[in-house]
Order: C-alpha cells, then sequence, then structure tokens
C-alpha cells in the first residue's frame, strides 16, 4: 500500500469510497457526495491523502479548516474514509498516521474529529492514533429523521505549538 496526494484526476475513487461510507448511516451526516469543485473549495489544499493499494484507491483523508479566523489557522477537522471491502485491514490507521505527520509539517497543532457515536470502528481509530474525547454533543445531527450524538476527538500535536503564519492556505 502506498500513501500518496490527492489529485483531481482521483475524483471519482475518493466520490466512490464516500458514497460507500454515506451509505453506512455512520461515517457522515451527508446523504450525498458533492461536486470535485464543492469538495475542493471546502478543503484545506493539502494534506489530502489515499491510499493505493494495487492500482485502486483503498482509502483517504483530507483535512478543513475550522474557522476562516487566522487564529484558527492551525486548526484542522478532519475526514477519512476507507473503502467498503478494506475496512478493518490497517489502511485507516496508515492514512491517519501519514495526515498527523503531514499536518504538523504544515504547522498545524490541533486535528479535530466529529465522529457520529455509534461509529465504534472511527473511535477507535483515532484514539489508536493519538486522539483523545473532549465531549459528546448529544443529538447534534439528524439523518433520515433519527437524531445522532457526536463525539468529538481531538490530537494536539506535541511537536508544533501555535504560532503566527502557517503555509496551509
Amino acid at each position: 500500500m502506498r500513501i500518496e496526494p490527492i489529485v483531481a484526476g482521483d475524483w471519482e475513487g475518493v466520490r466512490e469510497i464516500y458514497l460507500e461510507g454515506i451509505a453506512t448511516k455512520v461515517a457522515t451526516f451527508e446523504t450525498r457526495a458533492p461536486s470535485w469543485e464543492a469538495w475542493d473549495e471546502s478543503h484545506l489544499p493539502r494534506p489530502r491523502l489515499k491510499a493505493v493499494e494495487g492500482g485502486t484507491i483503498a482509502g483517504w483523508t483530507a483535512l478543513a479548516p475550522v474557522s476562516r479566523r487566522a487564529v484558527y489557522a492551525g486548526v484542522a477537522e478532519l475526514s477519512i474514509f476507507i473503502a467498503e471491502g478494506l475496512r478493518g485491514r490497517g489502511v485507516g490507521k496508515s492514512l491517519l498516521t501519514a495526515l498527523v505527520a503531514a499536518s504538523e509539517e504544515l504547522g498545524i497543532w490541533t486535528l479535530q474529529a466529529g465522529i457520529i457515536s455509534s461509529n465504534r470502528a472511527s473511535i477507535a481509530l483515532h484514539r489508536a492514533c493519538g486522539f483523545r474525547e473532549v465531549g459528546v454533543r448529544e443529538r447534534l445531527g439528524s439523518l433520515e429523521g433519527v437524531w445522532h450524538d457526536v463525539v468529538l476527538m481531538e490530537r494536539r500535536s506535541p511537536r508544533v505549538h501555535p504560532v503566527g503564519n502557517l503555509s496551509v492556505r
């Protein structure tokens, strides 16, 4: 398995995995995948990573800003999705480990994830990669008429400290 940057030409493979996550009803509150343009606009330009196994995208991860305010420039929210047939095989851990390292190289000091509470696999993955639970937001989102709690997890970098200008935007 290789970890590589996502490029625009990867969108169909990334989108397919995103749709598989949507179908689980525990990976996201989204009910449809956005266009490449909308996805591209809503995520930081880097890091955007894909896991490639046997020439096929096995999973992906990317960061979104939590705010456009300068004070939050080193804080990002992550998304991570793994192909349905490859879950539980280490793809997620490889991707999340690479994302953490790449984000620190860019000066990001806090990564956060909001995880639907019934997504136990994602919560365990984040814990295994150094994230801690900071709280539960009760009945935060409704999906098809069912309210869900969201576990807020974060990882503070021991290497990067909040400072002035960053290279992520």
